[in-house]
């Protein structure tokens, strides 16, 4: 079979092709200029081999702009042409409809669920161009809309401006504040041979309030109005077989924020997280995770706000504790910090004596697991040394074993045993049981 595909291969590189001319059906709203640019590149083909090769290209290039519900390639040869090596390309492509829309579940942090609504209008303007309205309301009270606008740029899929306007309220019951935010943002996306970039800019105001009576005079301080006006940039390399419980590859993720540009909130802040993932014997995977980030405030006369700082705990960050449960507290509500790490140390088997094997079994996995952290406030007033000092022997330390269920490509759920064996005064502590269902986990 290996020579019969090698001489065919070998045949078709060697037989001489030239496209007479390109024909596209079922265009309505897509624009001419637009299609023109994704098939000019066919007229080059010398031979059978080169015409097929980018005409499968122009096809997957098209699949990816997300407007088409199908494209399909038909090949004939030219009618009443001398030549033999004459071919007519025929692409036919049905549009999607001008609108759509639909309501999707999400999985976000800390055990919370979104239902999302969108109406979203495909190819607004003919060139792969994307609105949407959306509008969401979560299991514990998060809501908000936004509208979006998204383009490639200069027709590929892989480099993307896009920009939104949006309304959130949200609430941060751990810290005993509520915040509504409006803002928007311009975003744009590009590939690397390193990985993926993603530039933003984003302006939001900002109005922070008490939930009730029990929040903490040190939050209530921080209570009010605050402009924000900021720069990120976000790096991402993602090896992995799958996003959710992976079995091998690895994942760096960089995000840096300046913010500063205006406004009355600055600091610079930098964080990163990294996943190791290794295939052992008995369809057993063992898995290192790390993260940490650090944020200064250029201007020593003011401190950084509630919420921007940097928080950890929960069943999908520090496994024993409660959400957002480690690090400075006042009145039992979650300060935060400007500066934490955390890591964690998994081993996923299959279940014992592997019941359903081969069905809804292969979705569960037991899960073994050590989790160690520390979240921290950097004491101007103390050298380098004793900051370190305090934000390594510090730290939090929790180990215990569990199952994990792969909700598909969707989400995953985990319910451990935990036993936290290290802690400070103030945590907020949750050993034995702990439930957590998202999509990242640490």
């Amino acid at each position: 079979t290996g020579k019969v595909m090698e001489l065919e291969a070998s045949t078709l590189a060697e037989i001489p092709a030239r496209v007479n001319k390109i024909i596209v059906e079922g265009i309505k709203k897509t624009k001419d200029d637009f299609i023109q640019k994704k098939l000019e590149s066919i007229f080059t083909a010398s031979t059978v081999e080169e015409m097929l090769l980018l005409c499968q290209s122009a096809k997957m290039d098209l699949s990816r702009m997300n407007i088409f519900k199908s494209v399909q390639i038909k090949i004939d040869t030219t009618k009443n042409v001398d030549e033999d090596d004459r071919y007519d390309v025929t692409f036919h492509m049905k549009e999607k409809r001008w609108f759509g829309g639909g309501m999707h579940a999400t999985f976000g942090g800390e055990n919370n669920a979104t239902m999302v609504s969108r109406l979203q209008f495909p190819n607004t303007f003919g060139r792969a161009e994307n609105v949407a309205l959306e509008y969401n309301k979560s299991l514990k009270g998060d809501h908000g809309g936004a509208l979006r606008f998204s383009k490639p740029l200069n027709g590929n899929p892989d480099v993307r401006f896009s920009t939104s306007v949006y309304k959130l309220n949200l609430e941060y019951p751990w810290s005993g504040f509520k915040e509504t935010s409006r803002g928007v943002n311009f975003d744009f996306t590009f590939p690397s041979n390193f990985g993926d970039h993603c530039l933003r800019w984003e302006g939001v105001w900002r109005d922070l309030r008490t939930m009730d009576r029990s929040t903490s005079f040190t939050v209530r301080e921080q209570a009010g109005h605050s402009l924000k006006s900021s720069i990120k940039h976000q790096f991402t390399r993602d090896e992995r077989d799958s996003p959710i419980l992976p079995s091998r590859g690895s994942l760096i993720k960089m995000e840096q924020e300046f913010a500063g540009l205006g406004g009355n909130v600055e600091f610079f802040r930098h964080d990163m997280e990294l996943q190791f993932n290794k295939k052992l014997i008995l369809d057993s995977v063992i898995q290192l995770s790390l993260a940490g980030g650090i944020m200064k405030n250029p201007n020593p006369n003011t401190e950084i706000r509630i919420n921007d700082r940097f928080f950890l705990g929960g069943p999908l960050t520090l496994r024993g504790f409660n959400t957002k449960g480690v690090g400075p507290h006042s009145e039992g509500n979650a300060l935060g910090g400007d500066v934490y790490w955390a890591s964690g140390l998994h081993l996923y088997t299959p279940l014992p004596f592997r019941p359903g094997k081969g069905g809804f079994g292969d979705f569960f996995r037991s899960h073994f697991f050590v989790n160690a952290g520390n979240v921290y406030n950097i004491q101007t007033d103390k050298p380098i040394i004793e900051n370190l000092r305090g934000l390594s022997e510090e730290f939090r330390l929790a180990y215990g074993a569990g199952i994990v269920l792969m909700m598909g490509n969707i989400a995953r759920l985990e319910l451990n045993y935990v036993v936290p064996v290290r802690a400070q005064t103030g945590d907020s502590i949750n050993s034995g049981l702990q439930f957590g269902i998202g999509v990242t986990f640490l």
